[in-house]
């Protein structure tokens, strides 16, 4: 009994001292809270005795500049942009958002870290600066980086104090003409204290590809690089409900890295419809003392691309069906905001999108984690830039002293996000020319290589004709074509991959809601409203229209797929009004600024969500002056024809044909003449059956405003966002398109009006006060939770309209 006893109570022991030394390994602090934060030199502010306490109070993620104002004399430039096939030099206003991210800044935090003890290792680690940090703590400089899209780390081990508070300090600065884009101020994304062990994982130090997979095993292989000798390893892999399926240990140290092959029985697989998610737990033992723990999200999933056959994921031939995205999220500028990247994707995803290129930088830890969850594949780019400028403060300053550790970090950072299918080393990048960019493109691609075995590599190309004669285009694992349609089939003959992505298709330009007459097929087309049509008919110089990319995605089977330009409106490059002030955002988008969807979101999905019925009918019906005139009506779907009617009145049956690409995948009724009233449109099935039908009706004056919350509950943890659509309508509840009233926001309870947008590429009017004009009778505005939990509501007035109001709960 004794025996028994003592047994137990070393088995009692030996379970303290492990949960003991469980809660001692790595923590992980988000420095979200307590910043103080200044624009303007302040030399002294390294300083931990220096005075900051008539500072801004901000929290983190943040974005000095999208609280504009905006200014026509910010970023002004006299230039040509080559890429824009523009030969003569013009003023440019609002290139990169006419918003005022130029200058210096700091940022300053006082922290204390409660569990550090002397002996142990501190890491700083900032997954997004703009731009060229330099980083003070405790008054000694630990570091500097120059790329703003960059993930980097700075090891404090030196520098941090124990039991007493320690002072970070953060210079940034902005020089202008260094962007494309709009690309934000400021401490935009996570910044992190990491304190560990002496024998702990390298940061970034876990690697899990997954080799081998059948439908009984998969052969999960961990390779885990760490500090210190005599320890060893022990993995766990948890399926996604948490129960463990698979373990290994081992103590054979090759170097400073372990490996493990890890046999996961009847294994799930993650795919965009299915996006399962394992987790592989990794513990580093001395002895039998736990020293570090890092738990790593990862997908069983198989990648291949091959000549004349293309992509396949797990097993299946698939095209992408992609957007490019920038990184601003509209009115909260460049801040990283979860709730807004989640609603970005659902709308993505109802679209039928499969696919995001983070155009064209390094994407967020929160959009890659998202894109993991909700199923999307992802091109994740790194650079705009190589050696050669396109903008004079560009990457090429910085890119022979950064580029490798500006990959390696990207690659080691992200490479367990099943998402990731491939890479990009850069986007229509001069370097395309000669034959050091030759050199580059290898240079870049072996980096990457070295990594990451597992994935391929491409390059956004714009200049093909010189990536033929050069042999860029063919020492790539992928070329990618930006836009040249007409030159696919002599890439395809050209390059030996035996395939081409669509790296960049479209820039087709619209603005919500806005027609233009006569419809017609355009280029650069320019009105004095600086809007664009929504017909869908327009587009840039360099590119086409969204139908010709539909051909070649399906009538090439050597064609892997498209990323379109673009998701979403985003700030800066306001083509084809580069010139013209004040558009300061883009047309591009498939959705505008406001996350609104234009008419082309229906066009892209009636070809891609196969799984919902698309039905939709432009332009709208409010035309007074109109009358008579004719009045084109299209409509985008995925049944095969249909039947217009005009106040009952048919105006013929429409069926897709191939006579133009634009016929093959609309349906258009050319000839209408306006009159006021109701347009209907029912769809057939194969069987010439009427399966469906949608109406418009011309509505009356603005009478009330609608509220329509994306979520009706969030989380009470002071970032949660709820978008909600205000739309006015007249009394008899239709929408009236036309409406631009002035409306003015107030939030009571248990949260705060945060921003708004209206999807407008020509407004000023800033996102953070609370009242905006509705633009084609719609707009957004985001209400925030704060750290209490409760009832709020947002009420919205507008002059002559009755009030709209909407209640939210706020909760843990």
């Amino acid at each position: 009994m004794k025996k028994y006893l003592m047994k137990r109570y070393l088995l009692l022991l030996s379970l303290l001292v492990s949960q003991i030394s469980l809660a001692q390994v790595r923590v992980v602090t988000e420095l979200s809270d307590n910043w103080r934060f200044k624009k303007g030199k302040h030399d002294q502010a390294y300083r931990t005795d220096f005075n900051d306490r008539s500072w801004q109070k901000v929290t983190v993620p943040h974005d000095w500049a999208i609280y504009g104002p905006f200014d026509k004399e910010i970023d002004k430039q006299v230039v040509a942009i080559e890429q824009n096939n523009e030969k003569k030099a013009s003023e440019k206003t609002g290139r990169t958002g006419a918003l005022p991210y130029i200058g210096e800044a700091w940022y300053r935090n006082e922290f204390m870290l409660p569990n550090y003890k002397k002996g142990q290792k501190v890491l700083l680690v900032f997954e997004g600066a703009m731009s060229e940090p330099k980083v003070f703590l405790n008054g000694q400089k630990v570091g500097e980086w120059a790329y703003g899209y960059s993930y980097f780390y700075f090891d404090v081990t030196n520098q941090v104090q124990e039991g007493k508070k320690n002072t970070l300090a953060v210079q940034l600065s902005n020089q202008g003409q260094s962007s494309r884009w709009y690309p934000g101020a400021g401490l935009y994304r996570k910044v992190q204290i990491i304190v560990k062990n002496p024998e702990s994982i390298e940061q970034w130090g876990t690697f899990v590809p997954t080799p081998f997979i059948s439908k009984d095993m998969a052969k999960v292989n961990v390779k885990t690089r760490v500090s210190g000798s005599n320890v060893r390893l022990v993995t766990l892999v948890l399926d996604a409900k948490g129960n463990t399926v698979a373990t290994d240990s081992t103590g054979k140290l090759f170097g400073q890295e372990f490996e493990q092959n890890i046999a996961v029985s009847n294994p799930q697989l993650w795919s965009p419809e299915t996006p399962y998610l394992y987790t592989a737990v990794t513990r580093l033992y001395a002895g039998n003392v736990l020293k570090d723990e890092v738990s790593t999200r990862f997908g069983i999933r198989e990648i291949s691309y091959k000549p004349n056959v293309g992509f396949s994921l797990n097993g299946k031939v698939r095209k992408f069906k992609g957007v490019c995205l920038h990184h601003d999220l509209g009115p909260l500028g460049a801040a990283v905001n979860k709730a807004a990247l989640r609603r970005q994707l659902k709308i993505l995803k109802d679209m039928g999108c499969d696919a995001i290129r983070s155009s064209h930088n390094m994407p967020s830890m929160e959009q890659l984690e998202l894109a993991d969850e909700m199923g999307f594949m992802f091109l994740a780019e790194s650079f705009d830039e190589w050696a050669k400028p396109k903008v004079k403060n560009g990457y090429n300053r910085f890119f022979e002293e950064y580029a490798e550790k500006d990959i390696v970090n990207l690659v080691r950072a992200t490479r367990n996000h099943p998402s990731i299918v491939m890479w990009s080393s850069g986007n229509e990048v001069p370097d395309q020319w000669g034959a050091e960019g030759v050199k580059r493109a290898k240079w870049l691609q072996e980096i990457f290589h070295r990594e990451d075995p597992t994935r391929p590599v491409t390059v956004g190309m714009d200049q093909v004709k010189a990536t033929m004669a050069s042999g860029f285009g063919a020492l790539l694992d992928i070329p990618g074509l930006n836009y040249r349609v007409h030159l696919y089939e002599e890439a395809f003959q050209a390059f030996p991959q035996g395939f081409i992505l669509g790296s960049e298709t479209a820039s087709t330009v619209s603005s919500r809601g806005i027609y233009k007459f006569p419809v017609e097929k355009a280029v650069e087309k320019q009105y004095p409203d600086f809007q664009s049509s929504s017909y869908d008919l327009e587009y840039c110089s360099w590119s086409n229209l969204p139908d010709d990319d539909f051909v070649l995605q399906d009538d090439k089977p050597w064609v892997i797929g498209e990323f379109v330009w673009t998701g979403f409106d985003y700030l800066g490059e306001p083509t084809p009004y580069d010139d013209k002030w004040p558009s300061r955002s883009s047309y591009f988008g498939i959705n505008d600024l406001a996350g609104l969807p234009k008419d082309r979101f229906y066009l892209y999905r009636s070809r891609w969500n196969k799984e919902s019925e698309t039905l939709h009918i432009l332009p709208h019906w409010n035309w007074e002056g109109r009358e008579g005139q004719t009045t084109p009506v299209f409509v985008y779907t995925n049944y095969d024809s249909a039947e217009l009617f005009v106040n009952g009145k048919s105006m013929g049956v429409q069926k897709k044909h191939a006579a133009t690409p634009q016929n093959r995948y609309r349906l258009m009724w050319t000839d209408v003449k306006y009159e006021p009233g109701t347009v209907k449109v029912v769809a057939f099935g194969k069987d010439g059956k009427p399966v469906a039908e949608r109406e418009v009706k011309t509505a009356g004056k603005p009478h009330r405003i609608v509220l329509q919350p994306d979520r009706k509950q969030i989380s009470a943890d002071g970032k949660d966002i709820s978008f909600v659509t205000v739309s006015v309508v007249d009394k008899d509840g239709n929408l009236c398109p036309t409406a631009t009233n002035q409306l003015d926001f107030s939030v009571k309870g248990k949260g705060t009006y945060r921003a708004a947008a209206n999807g407008d590429p020509t407004s000023l009017e800033q996102f953070h006060l609370p009242t905006m004009k509705l633009f084609s009778g719609k707009l957004v505005v985001l209400v925030q939770s704060t750290e209490e939990a409760g009832n709020l509501e947002l009420t919205v007035k507008g002059k002559g309209l009755q009030t709209g109001k909407v209640s939210l709960t706020s909760s843990r």
